[in-house]
C-alpha cells in the first residue's frame, strides 16, 4: 500500500487558537494557499484574522467538500499535509488559462531521462499506458519520440529542476505538468525525491503520470474525489476512468471515433452470476446496501427485489469504487472507506467535515486501504479486515484496542482468507470473500453454513 503520505503529524487540536504554539502550522497552511489557491505574498494570515485567509481557507475546504468555515481546523490541516499534485486547484489562479488544448491530434512525447527506482521498460510502460487512458476516449494519438522537441517533454528532477517552480523532497509535491503551448507548454516533471513504483509499495508512476499528463493535455483539476484529475494521491487497483474524467477531456477534443478503442461504460453487475464477488457491505437503517464497482444493491425488507443503482447518481462526492463500510447504529452513522480516505453518512445525506484520513481512527500508516469493516453491535466493538489481520475498535472511546492487530485464521476458525465484505445479523457474522459467503456462529465460534455469496441478493 502506498506510504508516507502525512508530511508531518497535525496537533490535534479541534481549533488552532494561538500562532505561537502553532507556528509550523500556519506558514505550512499560508504557503499552501499561496501555491494553490492564489493567497497574496505575505505572512498576514499568521493569527487567522486577515480576510483574505479566511477567504482562501473557505475556497480550499469548498474545493475538498470540508466543512466550510474559514478556520485553521484539524481535518483542514490534514489534507493541506496529503501528497498531492503541484498544479494550483482554482483556475483564476492556475498556471495558465482555461480551454487551452493541443491544435492537432496527433501529439509527440519524449522522455528525457529516467528515474534509477524503476527499469527503463517499466518507466516506458508506465508512460505509455497513462497516454492510452486518454487516447482510449478520444480522437489523440501519441508517438514517442528519441530525440529532439516533442510536444510534452517528460523528466525527473529534484528541488529546483530549471522551471523556477521548484519541488519540496520527499512526499507533498509529487509532480506538475503545464498546458499545451509552445516552450514548456505540455511538459511533466516528476519529483525525483519521491520512490517511484509499478505497484502500491510507493507512488505508483503509472497513476501520477495520468493525473499529470491530463494536465498536459489542457485538463484542470476536478473536485470529484473519485476522479483522476482530483489533486490528492490516493492508489486503487482495477482503474477505471471516472466520467468526470471522460467529459472533462472529450470537451476539449471529442470522443474517440473509432468505436473498437472506445472503453465502454462498465457493465452493471448481474446479481445472479455465479462468480459475482462483492467490494463492501453494511445496514443502513434497517436496509442492507451491497456495495459492487460503481453500483450498489438496496435491500429492503419489504422489497421484493434488490434495487440497484450507480453511487455517483444517490452520492455524487463519493468515489466511483468504495472498498468497505458499516453502520454505527448507536451514532447513525454509516462511514464509508476508499483507498486512504473515509466518509460518513446520516441516512442518505453526507456528513460535513468529510471526507477524513483513515488512520485518524488509530490504524497504523502502513494501512493504505481497508478491505472490509463490520460493527458488532453487541459489544459496541467494529473490526477491520486488511490483507490477512484485523483490528478491533472501541467506538464508545474512539479508540483501538490493545493487542491488534490479530491475524483473521487464529480468531476465526474456519476462515483463512482474506475478507472482501462482512455483515453482522442476529449474533452471526457474514464473511464474503469472492463468490462465498460464510455464516460464522460469534457465539460459538465457528462456520455454520457456506452459500454462495449472491444468495442474500436472493439468487
Amino acid at each position: 500500500m502506498i506510504a508516507l503520505l502525512l508530511l508531518a503529524l497535525v496537533a490535534h487540536t479541534s481549533a488552532l487558537p494561538l500562532p505561537s504554539e502553532n507556528k509550523d502550522n500556519w506558514l505550512k497552511a499560508e504557503k499552501y494557499l499561496r501555491r494553490f489557491y492564489g493567497l497574496p505574498a505575505g505572512l498576514q494570515g499568521r493569527q487567522g484574522t486577515s480576510g483574505a485567509f479566511k477567504t482562501k481557507i473557505k475556497e480550499m475546504q469548498s474545493f475538498f467538500k470540508l466543512k466550510v468555515t474559514g478556520n485553521l481546523d484539524d481535518n483542514t490541516l490534514e489534507f493541506m499535509n496529503l501528497p498531492r499534485c503541484g498544479v494550483p486547484d482554482i483556475g483564476e489562479y492556475n498556471h495558465f488559462p482555461r480551454d487551452l488544448k493541443w491544435p492537432n491530434n496527433d501529439v509527440t512525447f519524449r522522455i528525457l531521462n529516467y528515474t534509477p527506482d524503476l527499469k527503463k521498460s517499466d518507466v516506458d510502460r508506465a508512460i505509455r499506458t497513462a497516454l492510452n487512458v486518454w487516447s482510449d476516449v478520444t480522437p489523440l494519438t501519441f508517438k514517442k519520440l528519441h530525440n529532439g522537441i516533442a510536444d510534452i517533454m517528460i523528466s525527473f528532477g529534484s528541488k529546483e529542476h530549471g522551471d523556477f517552480n521548484p519541488f519540496d523532497g520527499p512526499d507533498g509535491l509529487l509532480a506538475h505538468a503545464y498546458p499545451p503551448g509552445q516552450g514548456i507548454g505540455g511538459d511533466t516533471h516528476f519529483d525525483e525525491d519521491e520512490h517511484w513504483t509499478k505497484d502500491s509499495s510507493a507512488y505508483n508512476l503509472f497513476i501520477v503520470a495520468a493525473h499529470e499528463l491530463g494536465h498536459a493535455l489542457g485538463m484542470s483539476h476536478s473536485t470529484d474525489a473519485g476522479a483522476l484529475m482530483f489533486p490528492i494521491y490516493s492508489y486503487s487497483t482495477g482503474f477505471v476512468l471516472a466520467e468526470d474524467d471522460i467529459e472533462g477531456i472529450q470537451a476539449l477534443y471529442g470522443p474517440n471515433p473509432d468505436d473498437k478503442k472506445v472503453k465502454p461504460k462498465p457493465d452493471a453487475p448481474d446479481k445472479c452470476d455465479p462468480k459475482l464477488s462483492f467490494d463492501a457491505a453494511t445496514e443502513l437503517r434497517g436496509e442492507t446496501i451491497i456495495f459492487k464497482d460503481r453500483f450498489y444493491w438496496r435491500l429492503h425488507p419489504q422489497m421484493p427485489e434488490p434495487e440497484q443503482t450507480l453511487i455517483k447518481f444517490t452520492w455524487p462526492s463519493l468515489p466511483n469504487k468504495v472498498d468497505a463500510a458499516y453502520e454505527n447504529p448507536e451514532k447513525d452513522l454509516v462511514i464509508i472507506f476508499s483507498g486512504i480516505r473515509m466518509w460518513a453518512l446520516n441516512g442518505y445525506n453526507l456528513v460535513d467535515g468529510y471526507p477524513k484520513y483513515i488512520h485518524k481512527l488509530g490504524l497504523p500508516k502502513t494501512v493504505r486501504k481497508v478491505d472490509a469493516a463490520v460493527h458488532i453491535k453487541d459489544t459496541g466493538k467494529t473490526l477491520f479486515f486488511t490483507d490477512e489481520e484485523y483490528w478491533s475498535y472501541d467506538e464508545a472511546t474512539g479508540t483501538m484496542d490493545s493487542g491488534y492487530p490479530r491475524t483473521i485464521e487464529d480468531d476465526f476458525p474456519g476462515m483463512d482468507d482474506e475478507v472482501d465484505a462482512a455483515l453482522y445479523q442476529h449474533g452471526y457474522l457474514y464473511f464474503f470473500h469472492e463468490h462465498v459467503q460464510y455464516e460464522y456462529s460469534y457465539t460459538s465460534r465457528k462456520v455454520v453454513r457456506i452459500m454462495w455469496t449472491n444468495s442474500i441478493l436472493n439468487c
